[in-house]
Parts: structure tokens; C-alpha cells; sequence
């Protein structure tokens, strides 16, 4: 069995527990191969380290690595997505940031996930992303996300004007500060953020959530994930900004937009436990005010 682990960085306090999951896996007996950067900043045992695989860059993985391990938050689980792309590496997040929806294991539940790994006793979850086609290349060998595709004005400019088309049938001309086109897993992300609705894992669906839009009477609306969403876009300035989850780039007005469903899907492991609603319930409190 082989095990990737990768991190954009971690704190001195999570070191130790970086050092704790080497060690577990050691001792089971299982292949490590890890991001290159963490074995040049942090102290690992020479027991282990002689051990161990490093890679740097997504072509360095392969499928027989068995799963890919996240340490840190929600971020850093993007930027995994990056990584294992449409190889089928399952991803196991493990939260060492706040508030943790896609990396929903604790650091103290690190023996529990060693175990579920080795016994083949954890779940996967199979989730959408949205693809990104455009008239000049943009986000590389990775133009897809798995949180939202999201349209920008820059910082001080004035708001924007986005024509929006379903499958080339107009929809609505948003006057805002930008729009999002999120994924049910997104969803609970920027989306929620600017009043956008909550979708379940499976919902086969896209949400379109404008941000701070000019008139009060516009809404998020929910759409089937087989449409093609493609905009046109006005503005005082001819600059403005297009993300993909964390990543950005800068794009004049004339560039040709459309989003679509990815053609793979990113699958996420959890605990058997760890349901998406008991999720939605722990990061987000509900029933926690003792009042109701």
C-alpha cells in the first residue's frame, strides 16, 4: 500500500502531529510519499526518512498510490484537487485550519484514519467540478475547480455588468461585484458567504449566486450541472478578475467565457461516521444555541 501526504505548510504546534501520521503509517508498514518541501522544512526520524518518496508536482503522482492525505484546511484540499486531478487518487483531508467542510477529519483522529486507510473501511464520496473553456488558455493543465468558478471586478473598479446564457439562451444581465458559479460542494463555501443556497454532495446541480448585486430582487438560482453557462461581460475598466477556486487571473472584457461539468470526478474519503448533514450540523452549530 502507498500513501501520499501533502501540505501547503504547517505550524510549529502541527508538527508534531505531521510526525505522529509518518510514524503510524511506518509502523503498518505502508509506502509514504511525501511533498517534497515538507521534508526540507520539518525534523522527520532517520528511521523513517530514509524511507520515504517524495514528490514535487502533480505528473509525479501515479495510481498506485492508494490515496492522497491533506494536512491543513479546506485551502490546502484545493490545492490538492490540483494534484490528483482525474488520476482517481482518493483524498483524505485532514483539518489543521478552522472550520474544515472538505478537510473534516481532526489531527485527534489520526490512528482512527490510519486504520480506516489500511483496512479499506472509510467511504468515498464522488464529487463534481466545474470546467472552465475560454477563447485563450487559462489555469494551465488544471482549468476545472471543485469549489466555484467565479467572475470579478478588480478592487477599486466599479461594478460589472454580466450577460449570462444557459445552453445560449439569455438568463439575466447581473449588475454586481461579481458572480459565482459553485458546485454542490462549493456550495457551502463563497456561495454561502453571499446568501446562496446550501446543496446536497449528489444534487447534480449548479448554483449561480451574484455578489452584492445592484438591484435586491436578484436572487440565486439553482440549475442542472448539464448546462453550459457562458457570459459576456461589461464594465469601466477593461481588466477583471477570473477564479477557479483559489487561483486567478486577470482577463480583459472580450474574452469568451462558458462553464460546464467536468468530464471526472474527485473523490473524497471520509470516515464512515462522518456523514455530510452530521458535517453541516458541527461546522456550521446548528443546535447549539441552548435558547431554541
Amino acid at each position: 500500500m502507498k500513501v501520499a501526504i501533502y501540505s501547503r505548510g504547517l505550524d510549529i504546534e502541527q508538527e508534531s502531529s505531521f510526525q505522529y501520521l509518518l510514524q503510524e503509517l511506518s509502523r503498518h508498514q505502508i509506502q509514504i510519499v511525501v511533498f517534497r518541501q515538507l521534508i526540507d522544512i520539518y525534523t522527520i526520524p532517520e528511521s523513517i526518512k530514509h524511507k520515504l518518496e517524495t514528490f514535487e508536482k502533480a505528473a509525479d503522482l501515479d495510481q498506485t498510490i492508494n490515496c492522497l492525505i491533506s494536512l491543513g484546511g479546506d485551502g490546502t484540499m484545493l490545492d490538492a484537487v490540483t494534484l490528483v486531478k482525474n488520476t482517481g487518487i482518493p483524498l483524505l483531508g485532514v483539518n489543521f485550519g478552522r472550520l474544515g467542510f472538505l478537510a473534516n477529519i481532526n489531527k485527534e483522529e489520526l490512528t482512527q484514519a490510519v486504520d480506516a486507510i489500511l483496512n479499506r473501511t472509510y467511504v468515498i464520496d464522488k464529487r463534481t467540478l466545474v470546467h472552465v473553456d475560454a477563447n485563450i488558455p487559462l489555469f494551465g493543465d488544471a482549468p476545472f475547480a471543485l469549489n466555484e468558478f467565479a467572475i470579478h471586478k478588480r478592487d477599486t473598479s466599479p461594478m460589472i455588468k454580466i450577460h449570462t446564457y444557459l445552453n445560449g439562451e439569455f438568463l439575466n444581465s447581473y449588475w454586481a461585484d461579481g458572480l459565482i458559479v459553485a458546485t454542490p460542494t462549493g456550495s457551502t463555501g463563497y456561495n454561502m458567504s453571499c446568501n446562496g443556497p446550501i446543496l446536497f454532495p449528489d444534487s447534480s446541480s449548479f448554483v449561480i449566486t451574484p455578489v452584492a448585486p445592484h438591484n435586491l430582487n436578484v436572487r440565486s438560482i439553482v440549475v442542472p450541472d448539464d448546462n453550459i453557462i457562458s457570459f459576456e461581460i461589461e464594465g469601466r475598466t477593461e481588466e477583471f478578475i477570473c477564479a477557479m477556486d483559489a487561483r486567478k487571473e486577470i482577463v480583459t472584457k472580450d474574452i469568451q467565457l462558458a462553464v460546464k461539468k467536468e468530464n471526472f470526478h474527485i473523490h473524497l474519503m471520509r470516515l464512515n461516521e462522518g456523514s455530510f448533514l452530521s458535517t453541516l450540523r458541527n461546522k456550521l452549530t446548528w443546535g447549539m444555541d441552548k435558547r431554541n
